[in-house]
């Protein structure tokens, strides 16, 4: 045969009922052509009883599926075989009660988030329109609502003079109600006070991982609530709590440059929320390394391949309702441009072009950590090398100096002379390198006699000893 069995061509030896379930599989996916008396490797075999076949095989059809096959007999070296060609069906279908699809050249049964999807796209739907039966209005907080309200209106993309007070006839013309008036699953996401009541894995994950060990967890914080407040959130505890915003001057005017571009990391958190599948039973999850930051929501690219993200492409909404609101209140600018906002934001930056991969049924974009260059300079110390130098080290040669220091140990002692006070996150956040080597740095200083601690470790303060 000329084809090779694939997403749309299938071949059987001879016609066995089960086989209606790749016909529900070529209808519920793209069509496809079933050769009836070809074995798997194309050779043709032929087929007894023909003619009944034939005639049986329409029927089949109509009585399992309602679809019109095309059924023809075809010759080649002297044997026959039929050829029959399923057209894709408008509507999902089912056989036995079971929904079956192609991939590549397998026939798969279709459960859990994959057949929802399925069943909405038959529908015209998006998993962001469908009602909630057992939602009421108490389920929304009208503080998110008012909120919204002021932001959509700052930004001309709803009429000034909105009752934050009608919240029905608001939801009615932001398309966030069912024709027959039960709110929709985005109506819950964006503005529910517990989404988690409806959607049990509608939370934010951040964790902070020793080195590049994505098992070694140092803390972490789950986030919930309806999307304004987790965005809200998530880039709070990014700027106080995980990423770096090291201090600069202009003049008098004191600076905090936060070490990833501002806009960057909050376009690729909007993007997660708004471009997650939410069928699928898992967090957005961002995950903070030594090197890198990286950010992953469940949810396939539809219609782009990962290259384009990189290049002007068509925004291809999984969440339309979701992310109109979104844009309303001004969160985002344009569609299609927040991969390469993100781009641009940090590549101005002079941080290398964030890296976006397809993995495990969803996108993760990795950014590179700012500090690290600058961390680069100073190499890791060893506990041994700690221990050598501590030992070297006598009352007698108390007198290095800052010569021999680096630019770090520079810079920590200048901290520490202005402060003795001075905590080690507020030293890794001015000095622009981790705690851990803020750890490390000091240690160094201490067996170098330059400085020692009073007191304790908590309520304790350091004393510059020689500089």
């Amino acid at each position: 045969m000329i084809q090779q069995e694939s997403q749309t061509v299938e071949y059987k030896e001879t016609w066995k009922d089960e086989y209606l379930k790749t016909v529900c599989a070529f209808a519920n996916t793209a069509g496809g052509e079933i050769y009836i008396g070809i074995n798997d490797k194309g050779e043709i075999v032929g087929i007894k009883n023909i003619k009944k076949l034939i005639e049986d095989l329409p029927n089949k059809m109509m009585n399992n599926f309602i679809i019109t096959a095309d059924v023809n007999v075809e010759e080649k070296s002297g044997k026959q075989f039929v050829k029959m060609t399923i057209p894709k069906s408008n509507t999902a279908l089912s056989y036995h009660g079971k929904f079956y699809t192609r991939s590549g050249s397998t026939t798969q049964e279709l459960k859990g988030g994959a057949l929802q999807r399925l069943l909405l796209k038959a529908n015209n739907l998006t998993w962001d329109a469908v009602g909630i039966d057992n939602a009421g209005y108490d389920d929304i907080d009208a503080n998110t609502v008012s909120r919204f309200i002021v932001k959509a209106t700052e930004h001309n993309r709803l009429p000034a003079g909105v009752d934050s007070g009608k919240i029905k006839k608001l939801f009615q013309n932001l398309n966030l109600l069912t024709d027959e008036g039960e709110l929709t699953r985005a109506a819950l996401l964006l503005f529910g006070k517990d989404p988690l009541r409806f959607f049990p894995c509608a939370f934010f994950q951040i964790g902070r991982f020793k080195g590049t060990d994505p098992t070694d967890l140092i803390i972490q914080d789950r986030i919930e609530g309806n999307l304004f407040y987790v965005f809200d959130q998530v880039i709070d505890f990014l700027k106080s709590k995980y990423l770096l915003s090291p201090i600069s001057y202009q003049g008098m005017q004191r600076i905090e440059t936060l070490e990833i571009p501002d806009k960057a990391i909050r376009e690729a958190v909007l993007n997660a929320l708004i471009h997650r599948d939410y069928t699928v039973l898992s967090s957005i999850n961002l995950r903070v390394y030594d090197p890198t930051v990286s950010i992953w929501n469940a949810g396939e690219l539809e219609k782009l391949n990962v290259e384009d993200l990189s290049k002007d492409h068509d925004s291809h909404l999984r969440n339309p309702i979701i992310a109109n609101i979104i844009y309303r209140a001004g969160y985002i600018e344009a569609w299609g441009r927040g991969t390469l906002t993100i781009i641009d934001e940090t590549t101005k930056r002079g941080l290398p072009q964030p890296v976006f991969k397809v993995k495990q049924g969803g996108l993760e974009v990795i950014f590179q950590r700012s500090f690290v260059q600058k961390e680069q300079e100073e190499p890791d110390v060893t506990e041994k090398a700690l221990k050598s130098n501590t030992e070297n080290n006598t009352e007698n040669n108390t007198e290095n100096n800052t010569e021999n220091l680096t630019k770090n140990q520079k810079a920590i002692l200048k901290e520490i002379e202005k402060n003795p006070y001075i905590k080690s996150d507020e030293l890794s956040n001015i000095v622009r390198i981790t705690a851990d080597n803020i750890r490390v740095n000091l240690s160094k200083l201490k067996s170098k006699g330059l400085i020692e601690r009073v007191g304790p470790d908590k309520g304790g303060h350091w004393k510059v000893v020689k500089s």
